[in-house]
Protein backbone atom coordinates (compact mmCIF):
# COMPACT_ATOMS: atom_id res chain seq x y z
CA UNK A 1 0.00 0.00 0.00
CA UNK A 2 2.86 2.42 0.75
CA UNK A 3 4.22 1.84 -2.76
CA UNK A 4 0.78 2.62 -4.18
CA UNK A 5 0.57 5.84 -2.16
CA UNK A 6 4.04 6.95 -3.23
CA UNK A 7 3.17 6.25 -6.87
CA UNK A 8 -0.04 8.25 -6.50
CA UNK A 9 1.83 11.18 -4.97
CA UNK A 10 4.16 11.19 -7.96
CA UNK A 11 1.23 11.02 -10.41
CA UNK A 12 -0.41 13.97 -8.65
CA UNK A 13 2.77 16.05 -8.78
CA UNK A 14 3.05 16.27 -4.99
CA UNK A 15 6.71 16.56 -4.04
CA UNK A 16 6.46 17.21 -0.27
CA UNK A 17 4.65 14.66 1.86
CA UNK A 18 4.65 12.41 4.94
CA UNK A 19 3.09 8.96 5.28
CA UNK A 20 2.12 7.52 8.68
CA UNK A 21 1.28 3.81 8.63
CA UNK A 22 -0.34 2.22 11.69
CA UNK A 23 -0.91 -1.50 12.05
CA UNK A 24 -2.79 -2.24 15.27
CA UNK A 25 -4.27 -5.33 16.86
CA UNK A 26 -6.54 -5.05 19.88
CA UNK A 27 -8.24 -7.39 22.33
CA UNK A 28 -11.35 -5.87 23.93
CA UNK A 29 -13.35 -7.16 26.89
CA UNK A 30 -16.68 -5.74 28.09
CA UNK A 31 -18.11 -6.70 31.49
CA UNK A 32 -21.45 -6.30 33.23
CA UNK A 33 -20.71 -6.77 36.93
CA UNK A 34 -18.17 -9.61 36.92
CA UNK A 35 -19.65 -11.38 33.91
CA UNK A 36 -17.94 -11.10 30.53
CA UNK A 37 -20.60 -9.68 28.21
CA UNK A 38 -18.65 -9.19 24.97
CA UNK A 39 -15.24 -10.24 23.70
CA UNK A 40 -13.90 -8.61 20.54
CA UNK A 41 -10.65 -8.50 18.57
CA UNK A 42 -9.56 -5.99 15.94
CA UNK A 43 -6.77 -5.93 13.40
CA UNK A 44 -6.58 -2.58 11.65
CA UNK A 45 -4.18 -1.05 9.13
CA UNK A 46 -4.43 2.73 8.66
CA UNK A 47 -2.63 5.28 6.51
CA UNK A 48 -2.52 9.02 7.07
CA UNK A 49 -0.90 11.12 4.36
CA UNK A 50 0.08 14.74 4.97
CA UNK A 51 0.80 16.83 1.89
CA UNK A 52 2.61 20.18 1.93
CA UNK A 53 2.24 23.00 -0.56
CA UNK A 54 4.12 26.26 -0.95
CA UNK A 55 2.16 29.36 -1.88
CA UNK A 56 3.83 32.45 -3.34
CA UNK A 57 4.03 35.28 -0.82
CA UNK A 58 4.23 39.01 -1.34
CA UNK A 59 6.76 40.23 -3.91
CA UNK A 60 10.21 39.91 -2.43
CA UNK A 61 8.94 37.87 0.54
CA UNK A 62 9.20 34.19 1.39
CA UNK A 63 6.45 31.85 0.25
CA UNK A 64 4.05 30.45 2.79
CA UNK A 65 3.66 26.75 3.41
CA UNK A 66 0.40 24.90 3.98
CA UNK A 67 -0.50 21.32 4.75
CA UNK A 68 -3.50 19.02 4.82
CA UNK A 69 -3.89 15.41 5.93
CA UNK A 70 -6.12 12.64 4.58
CA UNK A 71 -6.75 9.07 5.68
CA UNK A 72 -6.52 6.25 3.15
CA UNK A 73 -7.40 2.55 3.26
CA UNK A 74 -6.11 -0.33 1.18
CA UNK A 75 -9.61 -1.02 -0.20
CA UNK A 76 -9.41 2.17 -2.27
CA UNK A 77 -8.50 1.81 -5.92
CA UNK A 78 -5.83 3.99 -7.54
CA UNK A 79 -8.38 6.46 -8.84
CA UNK A 80 -9.85 7.01 -5.37
CA UNK A 81 -6.40 7.49 -3.86
CA UNK A 82 -5.51 10.04 -6.56
CA UNK A 83 -8.75 11.91 -5.94
CA UNK A 84 -8.14 12.11 -2.17
CA UNK A 85 -4.56 13.31 -2.62
CA UNK A 86 -5.44 15.92 -5.24
CA UNK A 87 -8.19 17.22 -2.98
CA UNK A 88 -5.78 17.48 -0.06
CA UNK A 89 -3.16 19.24 -2.17
CA UNK A 90 -5.75 21.73 -3.41
CA UNK A 91 -6.94 22.42 0.15
CA UNK A 92 -3.38 22.90 1.44
CA UNK A 93 -3.07 26.26 -0.33
CA UNK A 94 -5.88 27.62 1.86
CA UNK A 95 -4.18 26.44 5.07
CA UNK A 96 -0.91 28.25 4.57
CA UNK A 97 1.31 29.43 7.41
CA UNK A 98 4.56 31.36 7.62
CA UNK A 99 7.29 29.39 5.89
CA UNK A 100 9.08 26.67 7.88
CA UNK A 101 11.56 23.93 7.06
CA UNK A 102 10.20 20.41 7.04
CA UNK A 103 11.35 17.82 9.55
CA UNK A 104 14.98 16.77 9.19
CA UNK A 105 15.32 13.29 7.63
CA UNK A 106 15.97 10.29 9.86
CA UNK A 107 16.52 6.68 8.90
CA UNK A 108 16.92 3.80 11.34
CA UNK A 109 16.01 0.12 11.77
CA UNK A 110 12.74 -0.87 13.43
CA UNK A 111 12.76 -0.28 17.21
CA UNK A 112 10.94 -3.07 19.02
CA UNK A 113 9.29 -2.42 22.39
CA UNK A 114 10.25 -5.05 24.95
CA UNK A 115 8.45 -6.42 27.99
CA UNK A 116 5.56 -8.78 28.70
CA UNK A 117 2.84 -6.49 27.36
CA UNK A 118 4.67 -6.11 24.04
CA UNK A 119 5.48 -9.79 23.64
CA UNK A 120 2.72 -11.86 25.23
CA UNK A 121 -0.48 -12.87 23.39
CA UNK A 122 -3.08 -10.12 23.69
CA UNK A 123 -5.69 -12.48 25.14
CA UNK A 124 -3.27 -13.55 27.86
CA UNK A 125 -2.48 -9.96 28.84
CA UNK A 126 -6.18 -9.05 28.78
CA UNK A 127 -6.94 -11.97 31.08
CA UNK A 128 -4.29 -10.91 33.59
CA UNK A 129 -5.52 -7.32 33.69
CA UNK A 130 -9.14 -8.46 33.98
CA UNK A 131 -8.25 -10.54 37.04
CA UNK A 132 -6.39 -7.56 38.51
CA UNK A 133 -9.41 -5.35 37.80
CA UNK A 134 -11.84 -7.53 39.72
CA UNK A 135 -9.53 -8.77 42.49
CA UNK A 136 -10.58 -5.99 44.94
CA UNK A 137 -14.27 -6.37 44.08
CA UNK A 138 -15.12 -8.48 47.13
CA UNK A 139 -17.69 -6.31 48.91
CA UNK A 140 -21.46 -6.45 49.07
CA UNK A 141 -22.10 -2.72 49.52
CA UNK A 142 -19.69 -1.40 46.83
CA UNK A 143 -18.89 -3.11 43.53
CA UNK A 144 -17.91 -2.68 39.88
CA UNK A 145 -21.13 -2.49 37.90
CA UNK A 146 -19.51 -2.35 34.43
CA UNK A 147 -16.05 -2.27 32.88
CA UNK A 148 -14.26 -2.11 29.55
CA UNK A 149 -10.69 -3.33 29.02
CA UNK A 150 -8.51 -2.85 25.93
CA UNK A 151 -5.07 -4.32 25.27
CA UNK A 152 -3.42 -3.17 22.06
CA UNK A 153 -0.18 -3.67 20.20
CA UNK A 154 0.82 -1.52 17.24
CA UNK A 155 3.54 -1.00 14.66
CA UNK A 156 4.18 2.52 13.38
CA UNK A 157 6.10 3.48 10.25
CA UNK A 158 6.85 7.06 9.21
CA UNK A 159 8.14 8.04 5.75
CA UNK A 160 8.66 11.46 4.23
CA UNK A 161 9.69 13.07 0.98
CA UNK A 162 12.73 14.45 2.83
CA UNK A 163 14.10 10.94 3.34
CA UNK A 164 12.69 9.86 6.72
CA UNK A 165 12.04 6.14 7.10
CA UNK A 166 11.66 4.95 10.69
CA UNK A 167 9.47 2.42 12.48
CA UNK A 168 8.73 1.17 15.98
CA UNK A 169 6.34 -1.02 17.92
CA UNK A 170 4.26 -0.03 20.93
CA UNK A 171 1.78 -1.60 23.35
CA UNK A 172 -0.62 -0.35 25.98
CA UNK A 173 -3.51 -1.37 28.18
CA UNK A 174 -6.41 0.99 28.84
CA UNK A 175 -10.03 0.99 29.83
CA UNK A 176 -12.67 2.30 32.19
CA UNK A 177 -14.87 1.02 34.97
CA UNK A 178 -17.84 2.28 36.97
CA UNK A 179 -18.10 1.60 40.69
CA UNK A 180 -21.43 1.72 42.50
CA UNK A 181 -22.74 1.81 46.05
CA UNK A 182 -26.51 1.62 46.54
CA UNK A 183 -26.91 2.43 50.25
CA UNK A 184 -27.69 4.79 51.90
CA UNK A 185 -27.64 6.70 48.58
CA UNK A 186 -27.32 5.12 45.14
CA UNK A 187 -24.05 6.51 43.73
CA UNK A 188 -21.85 5.73 40.74
CA UNK A 189 -18.32 6.99 40.02
CA UNK A 190 -16.63 6.64 36.63
CA UNK A 191 -12.90 5.84 36.44
CA UNK A 192 -10.47 5.34 33.57
CA UNK A 193 -6.93 3.98 33.35
CA UNK A 194 -4.04 3.60 30.91
CA UNK A 195 -0.66 1.90 31.37
CA UNK A 196 2.31 1.37 29.10
CA UNK A 197 3.19 -1.86 30.91
CA UNK A 198 1.32 -4.83 32.33
CA UNK A 199 0.89 -3.18 35.75
CA UNK A 200 -1.56 -5.44 37.54
CA UNK A 201 -0.87 -4.05 41.01
CA UNK A 202 -1.47 -0.44 39.93
CA UNK A 203 -4.86 -1.37 38.47
CA UNK A 204 -5.91 -3.35 41.56
CA UNK A 205 -4.87 -0.46 43.80
CA UNK A 206 -6.87 1.99 41.68
CA UNK A 207 -10.00 -0.18 41.88
CA UNK A 208 -9.64 -0.66 45.63
CA UNK A 209 -9.36 3.09 46.11
CA UNK A 210 -12.36 3.72 43.84
CA UNK A 211 -14.49 1.27 45.85
CA UNK A 212 -13.58 3.09 49.06
CA UNK A 213 -14.40 6.43 47.49
CA UNK A 214 -17.82 5.38 46.17
CA UNK A 215 -18.73 3.86 49.54
CA UNK A 216 -17.78 7.08 51.30
CA UNK A 217 -19.57 9.16 48.67
CA UNK A 218 -22.80 7.29 49.40
CA UNK A 219 -22.47 8.30 53.06
CA UNK A 220 -21.08 11.81 52.51
CA UNK A 221 -22.75 14.78 54.18
CA UNK A 222 -23.56 18.18 52.73
CA UNK A 223 -22.04 20.11 55.62
CA UNK A 224 -19.04 21.78 53.99
CA UNK A 225 -18.95 25.48 54.83
CA UNK A 226 -17.65 28.17 52.52
CA UNK A 227 -14.23 29.49 53.40
CA UNK A 228 -10.55 29.12 52.73
CA UNK A 229 -8.92 25.74 53.32
CA UNK A 230 -5.64 23.99 52.84
CA UNK A 231 -6.54 21.78 49.88
CA UNK A 232 -5.11 18.32 49.18
CA UNK A 233 -5.45 17.01 45.62
CA UNK A 234 -4.53 13.50 44.50
CA UNK A 235 -4.30 11.29 41.42
CA UNK A 236 -5.43 12.79 38.15
CA UNK A 237 -6.10 16.19 39.73
CA UNK A 238 -2.35 16.52 40.39
CA UNK A 239 -1.67 15.70 36.72
CA UNK A 240 -4.14 18.40 35.67
CA UNK A 241 -2.44 20.98 37.91
CA UNK A 242 1.03 20.24 36.53
CA UNK A 243 -0.28 20.48 32.96
CA UNK A 244 -0.10 24.26 33.41
CA UNK A 245 3.69 24.17 33.24
CA UNK A 246 3.76 21.72 30.35
CA UNK A 247 1.32 23.74 28.26
CA UNK A 248 2.79 27.17 29.03
CA UNK A 249 6.25 26.03 27.92
CA UNK A 250 5.06 24.63 24.58
CA UNK A 251 6.46 26.22 21.42
CA UNK A 252 2.91 26.80 20.22
CA UNK A 253 2.00 28.87 23.29
CA UNK A 254 5.24 30.86 23.21
CA UNK A 255 5.15 31.54 19.46
CA UNK A 256 1.53 32.69 19.67
CA UNK A 257 2.40 35.03 22.59
CA UNK A 258 -0.07 33.20 24.81
CA UNK A 259 2.91 32.57 27.08
CA UNK A 260 5.70 35.05 27.80
CA UNK A 261 8.01 32.45 29.31
CA UNK A 262 11.63 32.47 28.15
CA UNK A 263 14.30 29.83 28.72
CA UNK A 264 15.95 30.52 32.04
CA UNK A 265 12.88 32.24 33.52
CA UNK A 266 11.65 31.32 36.98
CA UNK A 267 8.33 29.84 35.86
CA UNK A 268 7.21 29.21 39.43
CA UNK A 269 7.99 32.64 40.82
CA UNK A 270 8.84 33.25 44.46
CA UNK A 271 7.97 30.18 46.50
CA UNK A 272 8.32 29.07 50.12
CA UNK A 273 7.33 25.45 49.43
CA UNK A 274 8.80 22.83 47.13
CA UNK A 275 10.44 24.03 43.94
CA UNK A 276 9.10 22.21 40.89
CA UNK A 277 11.28 19.80 38.91
CA UNK A 278 9.57 18.35 35.83
CA UNK A 279 10.77 16.18 32.94
CA UNK A 280 8.92 15.35 29.73
CA UNK A 281 9.27 11.63 29.10
CA UNK A 282 9.55 10.08 25.66
CA UNK A 283 7.10 7.18 25.60
CA UNK A 284 7.84 6.51 21.92
CA UNK A 285 11.14 6.73 19.99
CA UNK A 286 9.71 9.06 17.31
CA UNK A 287 6.98 11.65 17.11
CA UNK A 288 4.29 11.41 14.45
CA UNK A 289 6.45 13.70 12.31
CA UNK A 290 9.43 11.35 12.56
CA UNK A 291 11.37 13.49 15.06
CA UNK A 292 13.65 11.36 17.29
CA UNK A 293 12.44 11.80 20.88
CA UNK A 294 14.30 11.69 24.19
CA UNK A 295 13.47 12.64 27.75
CA UNK A 296 13.52 16.43 28.06
CA UNK A 297 14.16 18.22 31.40
CA UNK A 298 11.55 20.98 31.56
CA UNK A 299 11.77 22.66 34.98
CA UNK A 300 14.62 22.50 37.46
CA UNK A 301 13.72 24.04 40.84
CA UNK A 302 11.11 26.13 39.02
CA UNK A 303 13.50 27.35 36.31
CA UNK A 304 12.39 26.82 32.70
CA UNK A 305 14.95 24.77 30.77
CA UNK A 306 13.38 24.17 27.36
CA UNK A 307 10.56 24.70 24.89
CA UNK A 308 8.92 21.67 23.31
CA UNK A 309 6.54 20.89 20.49
CA UNK A 310 6.08 19.89 16.86
CA UNK A 311 8.42 20.81 14.05
CA UNK A 312 6.67 23.95 12.77
CA UNK A 313 6.47 25.90 16.01
CA UNK A 314 9.96 24.91 17.13
CA UNK A 315 11.29 26.12 13.75
CA UNK A 316 9.52 29.44 14.24
CA UNK A 317 11.25 29.89 17.60
CA UNK A 318 14.61 28.82 16.24
CA UNK A 319 14.95 25.85 18.62
CA UNK A 320 15.55 22.19 17.87
CA UNK A 321 12.23 20.38 17.24
CA UNK A 322 11.47 17.97 20.07
CA UNK A 323 8.21 16.37 19.02
CA UNK A 324 5.01 16.38 21.08
CA UNK A 325 5.21 14.63 24.46
CA UNK A 326 2.42 12.70 26.16
CA UNK A 327 3.98 11.99 29.57
CA UNK A 328 5.42 14.16 32.33
CA UNK A 329 7.37 13.09 35.40
CA UNK A 330 7.66 15.12 38.59
CA UNK A 331 10.64 14.60 40.89
CA UNK A 332 9.04 16.40 43.83
CA UNK A 333 7.86 14.72 47.02
CA UNK A 334 9.07 15.34 50.57
CA UNK A 335 6.23 14.36 52.93
CA UNK A 336 4.55 10.97 53.51
CA UNK A 337 0.92 11.11 52.40
CA UNK A 338 -0.48 10.45 55.88
CA UNK A 339 1.42 13.47 57.15
CA UNK A 340 0.54 15.57 54.10
CA UNK A 341 -3.18 15.29 54.82
CA UNK A 342 -3.05 16.00 58.52
CA UNK A 343 -5.70 18.54 59.45
CA UNK A 344 -7.01 21.00 59.23
CA UNK A 345 -7.47 20.51 55.48
CA UNK A 346 -9.87 19.35 52.79
CA UNK A 347 -8.80 16.34 50.72
CA UNK A 348 -10.87 16.50 47.53
CA UNK A 349 -10.78 13.15 45.73
CA UNK A 350 -13.49 13.15 43.06
CA UNK A 351 -15.01 15.98 41.04
CA UNK A 352 -17.76 16.32 38.48
CA UNK A 353 -15.13 17.90 36.22
CA UNK A 354 -11.83 19.25 37.56
CA UNK A 355 -10.08 21.56 35.10
CA UNK A 356 -7.25 24.08 34.93
CA UNK A 357 -7.35 26.98 32.45
CA UNK A 358 -3.86 27.27 30.98
CA UNK A 359 -4.49 30.87 29.90
CA UNK A 360 -5.46 32.25 33.30
CA UNK A 361 -4.10 29.63 35.67
CA UNK A 362 -7.54 29.28 37.29
CA UNK A 363 -8.50 25.81 38.47
CA UNK A 364 -11.74 24.48 39.84
CA UNK A 365 -14.41 21.85 39.87
CA UNK A 366 -17.59 20.71 41.62
CA UNK A 367 -16.84 18.37 44.51
CA UNK A 368 -18.39 14.89 44.42
CA UNK A 369 -16.39 13.57 47.37
CA UNK A 370 -13.94 15.19 49.76
CA UNK A 371 -12.69 14.42 53.24
CA UNK A 372 -12.88 17.24 55.77
CA UNK A 373 -10.04 16.63 58.19
CA UNK A 374 -10.08 18.68 61.38
CA UNK A 375 -9.76 18.18 65.13
CA UNK A 376 -8.57 14.61 64.59
CA UNK A 377 -11.78 13.70 62.76
CA UNK A 378 -12.27 12.71 59.12
CA UNK A 379 -15.71 13.43 57.63
CA UNK A 380 -16.74 12.50 54.06
CA UNK A 381 -18.49 15.50 52.48
CA UNK A 382 -20.08 16.25 49.12
CA UNK A 383 -21.27 19.34 47.29
CA UNK A 384 -19.70 22.74 46.84
CA UNK A 385 -16.79 23.64 44.61
CA UNK A 386 -13.08 24.42 44.51
CA UNK A 387 -11.92 27.74 43.03
CA UNK A 388 -8.27 28.75 42.94
CA UNK A 389 -5.32 30.01 40.93
CA UNK A 390 -2.12 28.10 40.31
CA UNK A 391 -0.33 31.46 40.27
CA UNK A 392 -1.19 31.86 43.94
CA UNK A 393 -1.01 28.22 44.95
CA UNK A 394 2.46 27.63 43.46
CA UNK A 395 3.99 29.87 46.13
CA UNK A 396 3.62 27.13 48.74
CA UNK A 397 3.32 23.58 47.39
CA UNK A 398 4.01 20.33 49.21
CA UNK A 399 4.07 16.92 47.51
CA UNK A 400 3.73 13.40 48.87
CA UNK A 401 6.55 10.88 48.79
CA UNK A 402 4.01 8.27 47.60
CA UNK A 403 4.03 7.96 43.82
CA UNK A 404 1.31 7.68 41.18
CA UNK A 405 2.16 6.17 37.79
CA UNK A 406 0.06 6.01 34.62
CA UNK A 407 0.85 5.98 30.91
CA UNK A 408 1.00 9.80 31.00
CA UNK A 409 2.35 10.62 34.47
CA UNK A 410 5.01 9.53 36.93
CA UNK A 411 5.13 11.62 40.08
CA UNK A 412 3.74 12.32 43.54
CA UNK A 413 0.33 10.88 44.32
CA UNK A 414 -0.82 14.03 46.14
CA UNK A 415 -0.11 17.73 46.59
CA UNK A 416 -1.13 20.23 49.25
CA UNK A 417 -2.05 23.82 48.45
CA UNK A 418 -2.55 26.51 51.08
CA UNK A 419 -5.50 28.85 51.58
CA UNK A 420 -7.73 27.86 48.62
CA UNK A 421 -11.27 29.22 48.28
CA UNK A 422 -14.01 26.62 48.76
CA UNK A 423 -17.73 27.29 48.24
CA UNK A 424 -20.02 25.17 50.38
CA UNK A 425 -23.22 23.52 49.07
CA UNK A 426 -25.90 26.03 48.17
CA UNK A 427 -23.77 29.05 49.03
Amino acid sequence: MIDRIQSALARCGISMWRINETVEETAELFFVRKELDTRRTKDVRKYEVTVFRDVDGQPGGEPTRGSTSVKLISAMDDGQIDEELRGAYYAAQFASNPYFELTDPTTAPMIEKTGELAGAPLAQSAGKMARALFAPDQHEDAFINSAELFVSRSAQRILSSEGTDVAYTDAKVSGEFVVQCKQPEDVEIHNDFEYGELDEQALSDKVAEALTFVRDRARAQRILKSGRYDLVLSGNAVVEMLSYYVDRSSAFMVYGHYSTWQNGDDAQGEADGERLSLTLQATQPYSAEGIPMADLPLLDSGKLLAYHGPNRFCRYLGVKPTGSYEKVSCANGTVPFEELKKGPCLWAVTFSDFQLDVMSGHFGGEIRLAYLIEDGKVTPVTGGSVNGSILEAQKDLTFSTQRYVTAKYDGPYAMRLKDVSIAGPGE
